[in-house]
């Protein structure tokens, strides 16, 4: 294990590795019931989306693993399922079978642009300003969802007034602003007690702090009628589940799928620009979150990179952790889920000493195991976990201090970089809007013969993105 992982090369060892693995779980184990949740809206069966959640994250987590030696996990994409199904399912009348195939087409997309290094291009392209802004609004966007997860926040100031949250939020009026909960509801409180306790733990320096602070969270839940433990060991329905899965695996090349996707060729350019909006949407996700996490832990370092730039085929960290990302998307597609990409969620094992693919093995088979224990994983409430988000945040915001602030050259992309991750709640629009007002800052200064072809490539690539999204 030594010699497979490199522990000792890397700083770490076999137990902070499984800590690290557990707490990364945590952190993201909502989306095992989150996911089948947002897709059974459109006819999927919930079960077959339930088993094929956790299939993917979990063989897309032991790539990233055992193939990349890195510590992040994979999973369906929160706001990528969304589009999934309140866009391509909803809005433009796609069948769910029909929605998998695109999913699959992009994993393709992706992993051959990864092959051909256009992703890895794509990294080498941006400046080391907008490379910090964007760990710096990564851990803007991770402490938010912490702060929405715990509750605290109230979006409605009036009654009537709600303001969109994401695809599934329903806007009756855009002027309603968030705040403050009212402190008297037992999940907000516990939310609290979990924020101080983890806050405390790592002022004291305490090993496995932030793993700590959810399990203990979780078990003080108990006397306050939030953590319900008689739902424990429960594992009814998972036989129809399996059932279920049937469904939806290899779905999205049958004759509701792939078959009929093309079939209508007035609807060729419709099915090419959704695919082109996944594609985008889950690239730019991915390399927001290595570039966020990986550059401050040293996970990818400078050598690593520069092996990268010069190496052919899979020799650096990063070649093997794209095509892992790349490759699980297809995966998920054919046992019946939307995109899976790299989760910003992995932070937290990073922040708890995870810096190799130990991390993501360990990870991977709490997946698998939760087929059988999902009710004691969902035992877990979100008031435990988003503890840990919001102080992973915390100590992501260290990117912010590289940045020139009193440089406005610097100051405006970096900012639209870590304000919009967070209020458009999204990674790849963060990124976009700091290309888009970095080129900005360019054309004014005369400066955009400095600006790499491929992020103006990019950034077009961006607006583009948007318009089509304006008129599908």
């Amino acid at each position: 294990m030594e010699n497979f992982f490199k522990l000792k090369e890397n700083g770490t060892k076999v137990s902070t590795e499984i800590v690290a693995g557990f707490t990364t779980f945590f952190a993201m184990s909502y989306i095992i019931f989150v996911n089948p949740a947002m897709l059974s809206q459109t006819g999927m069966p919930w079960g077959a989306v339930f088993l094929a959640t956790i299939i993917a994250s979990a063989v897309g987590t032991l790539i990233m693993g055992l193939f990349a030696n890195v510590p992040y996990a994979q999973a369906p994409g929160m706001g990528l399922n969304a589009f999934f199904t309140y866009t391509v399912c909803f809005g433009l009348g796609f069948s769910w079978q029909q929605a998998l195939a695109m999913v699959f087409i992009c994993g393709i997309v992706n992993t051959v642009i990864t092959v051909t290094k256009i992703r890895k291009s794509i990294i080498k392209a941006i400046p080391a300003s907008l490379q910090n802004a964007i760990g710096g609004g990564i851990g803007i966007f991770i402490a938010y969802i912490g702060v929405k997860s715990a509750g605290l926040l109230n979006f409605t100031s009036d009654p009537g007034k709600n303001i969109v949250l994401d695809s599934g939020t329903v806007i009756s009026d855009a002027s309603a602003v968030p705040a403050l909960v009212i402190l008297n509801n037992p999940t907000v409180l516990l939310g609290i007690i979990g924020l101080i306790l983890t806050v405390v733990l790592l002022i004291f320096k305490v090993k496995g702090s932030i793993l700590i602070g959810i399990v203990t969270t979780t078990i003080i839940g108990i006397p306050m009628g939030i953590v319900d433990p008689s739902t424990a060991g429960s594992t009814a329905g998972i036989g129809s589940a399996f059932t279920e899965l049937g469904t939806t695996f290899g779905a999205a090349f049958g004759s509701e799928g792939m078959i009929s996707l093309f079939a209508d060729t007035t609807k060729i350019p419709l099915v090419l620009m959704t695919i082109f909006a996944f594609s985008l949407s889950d690239t730019f996700d991915t390399i927001g979150t290595f570039i966020g996490t990986g550059r401050r832990s040293g996970i990818f370092s400078a050598e690593d990179e520069k092996t990268m730039e010069t190496s052919t085929g899979f020799k650096s960290k990063m070649d093997k952790a794209l095509f892992a990302d790349a490759i699980a998307t297809s995966i998920g597609a054919i046992f019946g889920t939307s995109n899976t990409t790299t989760y910003v969620e992995s932070a937290a094992g990073i922040e708890a000493g995870g810096r190799t693919g130990l991390t993501s093995v360990t990870t991977a088979l709490l997946f698998i195991a939760s087929i059988f224990l999902a009710p004691i994983a969902g035992m877990v409430p979100a008031a435990a976990t988003a503890p840990a988000l919001i102080v992973v945040g915390i100590m992501m915001l260290a990117s912010f201090s590289e940045i020139k602030w009193t440089d406005l050259d610097e100051a405006i992309p970096a900012f639209f970089a870590g304000i919009f991750m967070a209020f458009c709640y999204s990674i790849s629009y963060g990124i976009a809007a700091s290309f888009i007002f970095y080129c900005i800052v360019k054309i004014c200064k005369g400066q955009m013969k400095d600006v790499h072809p491929i992020l103006i490539v990019s950034t077009l690539l961006f607006v583009l993105n948007f318009i089509i999204l304006a008129f599908i």
